[in-house]
């Protein structure tokens, strides 16, 4: 039994590194023979593979099945290739590359029918040896290797992969995969060129040089002027203002001398108009490491109330606040536009997707987020949702007797049919059946309706309580008529507002010790363990386990026990009394509520701990302890220290080393005041030391 189908736990690690750097490594190729200034600016490859070969592509040379001194590219989810034996070369190539050997594990055809449907692809190390095959004298080479591809035939008659292990657990043996049969097929077998077609998680990127900034044409920002843009068959740009190409430009100018791991992108027309833009700073793209499970989509500039096009990618943090993980500006909000931002931020993020995906409702995106993360669970934010009901629905807007039944259907319901009688319930009594909004709202029911979302993780980062409410990550900054100018001149200081709050958060957490409001032995467990903010959050839980007035068992299946807990909930004139159903697994200690409270805030609820208190339980089990909470949760948002190599003639190569070595003790000396009292005091004797070899040398 689990909580869930995702877990926060599962962080992300660093099984991506692989890609960013071979992505990296095609930009560092192509771009040798530029000069090395900030007018480089770089485009995503859509669907154009016609012209794959003008820059560094990995092929496989058909006469003698060897790469023509290209490096291929790890496996990835999302992979597709024009037909099996095409992928079975891809991986087979790659795997010469690495060191080691491939066979097919298993295979399977549709049914009644030759035609294959499906296969693994494993390392030549992968299982045992059998009894019988034990006795022989044959060398030992399995070592129950793990590295894999999972290929499927998908709709367009295209191979794509849904599966990937890399890690090997043996040493790459070159000179025995040479003589591996996988290897000997490439002599004759390989006849075409084994490229993927990256199609859903990776992009090659082109690099091209713009032409002066100038020619970056410019027009009015006037909201009806984005409106026609968005709806007719001019040529796509993005609205700025005069100057306003000048004002990006030099910002990322500016910014990458500082910031060695900033990174942005530039989508330009064939005629060199700018029409979409995108960046990420070396924090952001480190704390996507940390918090990038569940992510929101923050598109409420993107309205054209607005004077900036602005949508930010925003997770949240261990003290449950909002944490920047990269910005875009767009031409228009097509599906081709959100398709060529998602697949540059995925780029950043080393082609690895988020778990769960929150966005305002919008059939562009949601049909980009198909196109790029099919396998990522796609929610809609419920707040806005609400309000958008509300705000369509015009006279009932201020009814107090419909806004009490709406909020009982969505908030109140815990199971699937409760929700569907209630919604059937509400329209008829208030005569909204032929309502547009509310039909289209019904019938993407299960990206938004809490009841429908039990399974999905959330990390907190949604809404589904009555009377919360999400709001822009920019809030309180970015307004209506902001201009570009003024949103880059003060960004540097929002991204460091947030720094500092984390900062203290920290130091908070650390160093308080919160007050104890019950005598239940799980908050005084975890307020040694959670932040600040979440043992807030879940001590409010912990209070509440008054209000539940009775526990039952209701029926037993082996080690599983369903309870039922009453709870009384309203004010004390007008109280009612809840059932909800809690499953306990006696055997490995695992609890799951009907409420989902785990699932949707990432710590148990009040009826989930009245159960493990029932079955004598004194602790809360571990694993519903999110290691994301926790104040002691490590972190380091700091670049790929990369090579120690440096090329001591060159002082481009001393500042990105030195700064980046600093920037680690920076972090480190974040984490406590004694870490901080030796950091600095590792920094003055540093400079001292430094100005004494320097006075030798006067």
């Amino acid at each position: 039994m689990e909580e869930g189908s995702e877990n926060s736990e599962q962080l992300l690690d660093n099984e991506g590194n692989d890609l960013e750097n071979e992505c990296e490594q095609v930009l560092e190729n192509e771009g040798n023979d530029l000069d090395n200034d900030c007018e480089q600016v770089f485009e995503i490859e859509g669907n154009d593979h016609e012209n794959v070969t003008d820059f560094d592509t990995r092929i496989v040379d058909g006469e003698n099945g060897m790469s023509q001194g290209k490096n291929y590219l790890p496996p990835v989810v999302g992979m597709e290739f024009e037909s099996y034996d095409d992928a079975y070369n891809y991986y087979n190539c790659y795997a010469k590359e690495l060191g080691f050997a491939i066979r097919v594990k298993s295979s399977w055809t549709k049914r009644n029918s030759k035609e294959k449907r499906g296969a693994v692809l494993c390392c030549n190390c992968e299982g045992f040896k059998t009894i019988k095959e034990a006795n022989s004298r044959r060398k030992e080479t399995r070592t129950g290797c793990l590295a894999m591809i999972r290929l499927r035939l998908v709709e367009s008659n295209r191979w794509r992969v849904d599966e990937v292990k890399l890690e090997h657990n043996h040493l790459f043996d070159p000179e025995r995969a040479q003589n591996s049969k996988s290897h000997k097929k490439m002599d004759a077998g390989a006849k075409r060129k084994v490229e993927p077609t990256l199609d859903v998680e990776v992009r090659t990127i082109k690099l091209y040089r713009t032409p002066a900034l100038d020619a970056m044409s410019y027009g009015n920002s006037s909201s009806s002027e984005r409106e026609i843009n968005n709806h007719t068959d001019q040529p796509k740009r993005l609205n700025l203002k005069k100057g306003d190409a000048q004002v990006i430009y030099n910002y990322f100018c500016r910014v990458q001398l500082t910031n060695p791991n900033f990174f942005y992108l530039m989508d330009l027309s064939d005629d060199g108009h700018l029409r979409n833009v995108f960046w990420i700073d070396s924090r952001s793209r480190a704390a996507y490491g940390y918090f990038g499970d569940v992510v929101a989509f923050d598109t409420v500039c993107l309205s054209n109330k607005y004077e900036i096009p602005l949508l930010a990618f925003v997770g949240g943090n261990h003290h449950g606040q909002p944490v920047l993980l990269g910005c875009g500006l767009l031409a228009d909000e097509t599906p081709e536009t959100y398709i060529w931002l998602f697949r540059a931020w995925l780029t950043c993020m080393s082609g690895r997707p988020p778990q769960t995906i929150i966005t305002d409702q919008c059939k562009a995106l949601q049909s980009a987020i198909a196109e790029v993360f099919p396998r990522a669970h796609h929610r809609l934010c419920l707040s806005h949702v609400m309000q958008r009901i509300l705000e369509k629905l015009g006279d009932l807007q201020e009814n107090e007797p419909f806004r009490t039944a709406l909020n009982r259907t969505v908030y109140d319901s815990v199971k699937i049919d409760e929700f569907e009688l209630a919604w059937e319930d509400m329209i008829q009594r208030f005569g909204i059946r032929s309502h547009e909004c509310l039909r289209t709202l019904y019938e993407d029911r299960e990206r938004w309706a809490p009841v429908y979302s039990k399974d999905t993780f959330f990390a907190g980062l949604s809404t589904f309580q009555q009377g919360e409410s999400m709001s822009s990550f920019f809030n309180g900054y970015v307004h209506e008529q902001t201009s570009l100018k003024e949103f880059l001149d003060m960004y540097e200081f929002i991204l460091q507002k947030g720094h500092q709050k984390e900062a203290v958060d920290d130091f908070e957490s650390r160093d308080s010790t919160p007050t104890l409001k019950t005598r239940c032995f799980y908050e005084l467990q975890l307020s040694n363990v959670y932040t600040k903010e979440i043992f807030e959050k879940f001590q409010g839980e912990i209070e509440m386990m008054s209000s539940c007035i009775s526990i039952t068992q209701l029926h037993v299946n082996g080690p599983i026990v369903t309870y039922i807990v009453k709870e009384r909930e309203g004010d004390v004139n007008m109280r009612e009394v809840r059932n909800f159903e809690v499953m306990y697994d006696k055997a490995g200690a695992e609890v799951r509520c009907i409420c989902s409270c785990f699932n949707f805030k990432g710590y148990l609820c009040r009826h989930a701990m009245c159960v493990l208190n029932y079955n004598g339980l004194e602790e809360i089990p571990l694993q519903y302890i999110l290691s994301r909470w926790r104040k002691d949760f490590k972190r380091l948002y700091i670049p790929d220290l990369g090579s120690n190599n440096v090329d001591i003639t060159n002082p481009v190569q001393w500042f990105d080393h030195l700064y980046r070595r600093a920037l680690q003790v920076v972090e480190e000396g974040m984490t406590s005041q004694d870490h901080y009292m030796v950091a600095w005091q590792a920094f003055k004797e540093s400079l001292n030391k430094v100005r004494l070899a320097a006075d030798k040398h006067v």
